[in-house]
């Protein structure tokens, strides 16, 4: 049975009955509703990365920078989302989902206006750090929401039709980075995502339910939360889980941190061309979050999670056999990340059900570890290791290779345990 008075099988149940929505269609209507706004709340964070990449030659030029020194940009960002990510999911368990939601979404718009404004590259990565520390306050929590509002399948399924709408983000935003770039210089693309931000506030003070009542929240003092988050950090088993679907997805992240090199300098396109790497790889993604949606309540989870990981793993190694014979050339360059996609597609939203369970009274806690393990590890990744394997496609694919190989022994190792 669902949490609350949300019944499992409808996704919006909580926004319906608070309308007095007064039959299954409408209430049907009000479940794809939240779920658009969820999924909007996940956007904000590859809407963050991916929607200043096409600027990128402007703002070198304007700042007299290098394109190294661009890199920051988007790991200043990563790095701060990371070191938040730990603190908003214990702060929704002790005040609620939407102080959260709200206040970050707030601040994060404010965050935009001052990048919008920043007249060197110094003071935009000053505002960018204050954009991570505020993003996962929509995007972290979202995912609590999803598991407060469902159980079970029901869960597995909401989990994957936010991904597959979410999925939509890495895709469109460089797109849109590029068409904003038509009609202004690169602060337009911040003015932009700040209005994202507010109108995502809006929405959700519109449409999305309080899903943590007064009665199950948790004190709201520094050492209860700190005390949670190592109870959650201390599970074997979690960990496990989470450092399997954390490195099979750094082989596919890789090549989104450093798609500013990798399609630039690597594929020799321009700045309107971002979506030509992008557009497969996130069809990978949504295609594989369409099959976990519908794989829910037929294949264990698993079962599910193995043949996904199996799958990004064969990808990876055709990947690499791509890069060697045909070098950075379309479409062979783009076909093992599109590939790779299609396994983490299905594996997250099945393995992000699975995390959340492990804590049931304190999800909130749970999903800020399990969203800051990918986090840090995708923010070392961009900071550190993407300038040095971004040298040719091959040296790129064998990254992505031992990424995904690590990510699959550690899921062997939770399977044998559990054996």
């Amino acid at each position: 049975m669902p949490r609350g008075s949300v019944p499992a099988s409808d996704p919006g149940a909580g926004s319906a009955a608070g309308s007095g929505h007064p039959d299954g269609v409408s209430r049907r209507r009000a479940g794809w509703l939240v779920t658009l706004v969820l999924a909007g709340m996940a956007m904000l964070g590859p809407f963050s990365i991916d929607t200043p990449f096409p600027a990128f030659a402007q703002m070198r030029g304007e700042f007299g920078v290098g394109i190294d020194d661009m890199q920051l940009v988007v790991s200043a960002y990563m790095l701060a989302f990371a070191v938040m990510t730990p603190f908003h999911g214990p702060l929704s368990d002790a005040v609620g989902r939407r102080p959260v939601v709200i206040g970050a979404l707030g601040i994060y718009a404010l965050a935009s206006i001052g990048c919008a404004l920043s007249p060197s590259l110094p003071v935009l990565l000053g505002f960018r750090v204050l954009q991570g520390l505020s993003a996962g306050g929509s995007t972290i929590i979202g995912r609590t929401i999803i598991r407060d509002l469902f159980d079970g399948v029901e869960a597995q399924r909401a989990m994957s039709r936010v991904m597959m709408i979410f999925g939509l983000a890495p895709a469109i935003a460089p797109v849109v980075g590029g068409l904003l770039l038509e009609f202004g210089r690169w602060p337009t693309i911040f003015w932009f995502i700040g209005l994202f931000a507010v109108v995502l506030a809006v929405v959700v003070l519109t449409v999305i339910p309080e899903t943590h009542p007064p009665e199950r929240r948790r004190p709201l003092r520094l050492g209860p939360m700190l005390r949670d988050l190592a109870h959650v950090a201390r599970d074997a088993t979690f960990e496990r889980m989470g450092w399997a679907i954390t490195l099979v997805f750094a082989g596919q992240f890789i090549y989104i941190g450093g798609a500013a090199i990798f399609v630039v300098e690597l594929l020799g396109k321009g700045e309107q061309d971002f979506w030509q790497f992008f557009v497969p790889m996130i069809g990978g993604v949504i295609l594989g979050s369409w099959i976990s949606g519908r794989a829910a309540g037929r294949v264990s989870a698993r079962r599910l999670i193995t043949v996904a990981f199996f799958v990004s793993l064969a990808a990876a190694v055709a990947n690499v056999a791509l890069a060697v014979v045909f070098g950075p050339n379309l479409p062979w360059a783009v076909v093992g990340p599109s590939l790779i996609a299609i396994g983490t597609g299905v594996a997250f939203p099945t393995i992000q059900v699975a995390l959340l369970d492990r804590f049931p009274h304190m999800r909130g806690a749970a999903a800020s570890v399990a969203g800051v393990m990918p986090l840090a590890t995708n923010a070392v990744v961009a900071t550190l290791l993407t300038p040095l394997v971004t040298g040719s496609v091959t040296t790129l694919a064998v990254t992505s290779l031992v990424f995904i190989s690590l990510g699959c022994l550690i899921w062997g190792w939770h399977l044998r345990t559990h054996d």
